[in-house]
């Protein structure tokens, strides 16, 4: 005789928490899609929505910090959730992650956010800095695996060469891209010696791919770094969050490595222009340096016979004056110089052109 069937009776706390062990062992996680309604904020902590299609609508809850892209009700979004139900016998998903599905869903998320950075000056260009025109340190970000990694590398050695590059390996898509970044961004502006240039590189693909390059906290995170930021995502048609709050866009990885350093062989080609054009310039100017000199030469030549001649002059004047004023030529006029004290019954001397004669005072009379 079979068993009888007896049903087994839970108490609700404890169905709840069956349903729920359930759920969790045998949908961990999910991936919903749908369309998002009414969608609300409560607190400034807690987000609410519902995901419908045109067969259904489940309830969806996560806390705002977890919102990493924008959404409103319309878009087409797919959430990362588990399934739960509440205390109150509400069936709802927890969600953990959520991106925009499709082009229109992720175009619309990209303009709110726009919008939004925009409205807080994170892309006003007076806020940009110049990057180092030959920088010696750079910090890059990058999955080392990528192509566009091994463009950017190969293209600043053969252009420059000699930079010291420390390297960041991260994930550059999927829903832990940004918070790698992000954490990358954090460590080099955490460095004592910081390096002079941060540089974030990835190579194309769709936009589903390059999406974790909007998110809005990395984006916030590169705009707020103490490093001039230089972004190459993408191919040039691309834009991302990140390439407008960068200090630098590329429009590639190998464009990041051209804008970062110069070409070595073109600055040798210009050099080599430049000292052939300076060559006779060079000549010109020791030239015209060399005519002045001689005009001055010439000049001072000139002044120095003028001043010699006035000196001459001068002293011819000088000689002819003196030699009138010769006692010798004084005394052969017939003046005749006398010496001694003329005093009566002195004796003195008297000096002619001819002879020196001694006398006697005999007489002396004042005039």
């Amino acid at each position: 005789m079979a068993a009888s069937s007896v049903p087994m009776i839970f108490s609700v706390s404890d169905f709840i928490a069956v349903a729920n062990q359930t759920f969790e062992y045998a949908f961990p996680t999910v991936e919903v899609e749908g369309e998002v309604a009414s969608f609300k904020v409560n607190q400034g902590k807690f987000v609410f929505f519902d995901l419908k299609d045109a067969g259904g609508s489940v309830g969806c809850f996560m806390t705002v910090w977890q919102l990493r892209v924008p959404i409103e009700d319309g878009m087409k979004v797919i959430v990362t959730a588990t399934p739960k139900l509440t205390q109150w016998g509400k069936f709802s998903l927890t969600v953990r992650a959520i991106r925009p599905s499709g082009v229109g869903a992720l175009k619309k998320s990209f303009e709110i956010l726009v919008a939004k950075l925009a409205a807080e000056g994170l892309f006003a260009p007076e806020r940009k800095r110049l990057l180092p025109r030959i920088p010696k340190h750079v910090a890059v970000i990058s999955s080392t695996q990528a192509a566009g990694y091994a463009d950017f590398i190969k293209i600043l050695n053969d252009r420059w060469g000699g930079v010291r590059v420390d390297v960041a390996h991260v994930q550059v898509q999927g829903a832990d891209a940004p918070d790698q970044m992000i954490r990358a961004l954090t460590y080099f502006n955490q460095q004592e010696v910081l390096p002079e240039v941060i540089v974030i590189i990835r190579g194309g693909g769709s936009a589903d791919d390059l999406s974790a390059f909007n998110d809005e906290p990395l984006a916030r995170a590169i705009a707020a770094s103490r490093v001039p930021t230089l972004v190459g995502v993408g191919h040039e048609v691309d834009e991302s969050l990140a390439d407008m709050v960068a200090d630098l866009r590329a429009a590639t990885p190998s464009n990041a490595a051209q804008l970062l350093v110069p070409d070595r062989n073109e600055i040798i080609r210009a050099t080599h222009v430049k000292l052939g054009s300076l060559l006779p310039r060079l000549l010109q100017a020791i030239e015209r340096q060399q005519s002045q000199v001689r005009q001055t030469l010439e000049r001072s030549l000139l002044a120095i016979e003028h001043q010699y001649d006035r000196a001459e002059e001068q002293f011819t004047r000088y000689r002819t004056v003196l030699a009138q004023l010769d006692p010798h030529v004084v005394l052969k006029r017939g003046y005749a110089i006398v010496r001694g004290q003329q005093k009566v019954g002195e004796t003195i001397h008297i000096e002619t052109y001819k002879a020196i004669l001694e006398a006697k005072v005999e007489r002396y009379d004042e005039k």
